[in-house]
């Protein structure tokens, strides 16, 4: 007989539950959120599992590569699908939500999410890092910035990284009292910047060592930052049957409403990454105003802005970025500058 089982992961706790073909709930339970804990509830039932459902989240990718190292046959399912059932519950528990999931395994009414190689978590660790340190620092400046504007210290105009600190301190020379609550500011700023510089470096040796980051970077507009984070969020590009895919799982494509006499496009439907979408978004910036160099990609995008305005041109061509990027990954190829060129 084939059973069912869906777990419903939290920090400590992970609540099972395991159903039949016919639905009916065999057993359920509730224990600690570790691998090797899952496994002994299982292995204790003493029987065939069909599928084991969990929601991508905060464990699931290290639960669900260690389910599958032991043998189980999990796979993570997309929550917004699940939501779509679980909102109509006047009770929400966990154990309800367990339960919503095995259910949903037995019918397959289910997306299954793609899990990234180790690799790719460990370089989205590392941007996301260097992001968060990129923030606070910021955060810091505008700190300094408002909290001086209160004693007419303006810090206004272009400030170099190198020279705020000491346009600060030049500023409160004559305050002492100001001066000794904003040197801790400025030390943390200073250390944020240090260690920013730190994983900024890690950054650009993932680039000298992976060729297919340097190919990307032939596209115009495409640096360092949206070559690796094309690379760590697309993982592998066979799992797209066409380039054009890639646009709608990230969510460069428009939303559609259309029942009975109605049929309107919106906007971008906003899915996928954010982060990989922002710096496509930044890509797609730079080659229309900043690249010098003529391609036929740029005339097409400029022809866009011509028609509909420079903020949706900028859109529609992160959206031909994001399609490009893949085919010349999927190809290992360079980037074509004109039409003849890529014919050739």
């Amino acid at each position: 007989m084939q059973h069912y089982v869906g777990l419903d992961v939290s920090l400590s706790e992970t609540a099972i539950c395991v159903v039949d073909h016919d639905g009916i709930v065999i057993r359920e339970g509730k224990v600690a959120s570790e691998p090797e804990a899952i496994t002994a509830w299982l292995i204790e039932l003493d029987i065939s599992v069909t599928r084991v459902g969990l929601e991508i989240g905060g464990l699931a990718r290290w639960l669900y590569a260690e389910l599958r190292a032991a043998g189980w046959p999990a796979i993570c399912i997309d929550p917004r699908r699940l939501r779509g059932l679980t909102k109509t519950m006047p009770v929400k528990t966990d154990r309800n939500d367990a339960r919503a999931i095995a259910q949903v395994m037995r019918v397959g009414w289910y997306n299954i999410v793609h899990i990234k190689s180790g690799v790719s978590q460990e370089l989205r660790m590392l941007l996301t890092n260097r992001e968060t340190l990129l923030v606070k620092q910021i955060d810091i400046e505008n700190e300094i910035r408002g909290t001086l504007r209160v004693f007419g210290l303006k810090l206004a105009g272009r400030i170099t990284q190198a020279s705020f600190e000491e346009r600060a301190l030049d500023l409160v020379a004559d305050e002492p009292r100001l001066a000794a609550m904003l040197r801790p500011m400025l030390a943390a700023r200073s250390a944020l910047s240090q260690q920013y510089a730190v994983l900024h470096k890690m950054l650009l040796e993932v680039v000298r060592v992976e060729s297919t980051c340097r190919r990307l970077m032939t596209v115009p507009g495409v640096g360092a930052l949206t070559a690796v984070t094309y690379l760590t969020t697309i993982d592998d590009p066979a799992r797209f049957q066409r380039s054009r895919d890639v646009g709608a799982h990230l969510g460069r494509t428009p939303r559609k409403y259309a029942s009975g006499e109605i049929d309107r496009n919106g906007s971008i439907s906003k899915c996928g990454d954010t982060l990989l979408r922002t710096t496509l978004y930044q890509a797609a910036l730079a080659l229309l105003t900043r690249t010098q160099r003529w391609s036929t990609l740029k005339a097409w995008g400029m022809a866009v802005a011509k028609r509909r305005g420079l903020r949706r041109a900028v859109v529609a061509v992160a959206r031909k970025l994001a399609i490009v990027m893949h085919r010349i990954w999927t190809d290992g190829s360079e980037f074509r500058w004109s039409r003849e060129e890529a014919m050739a």
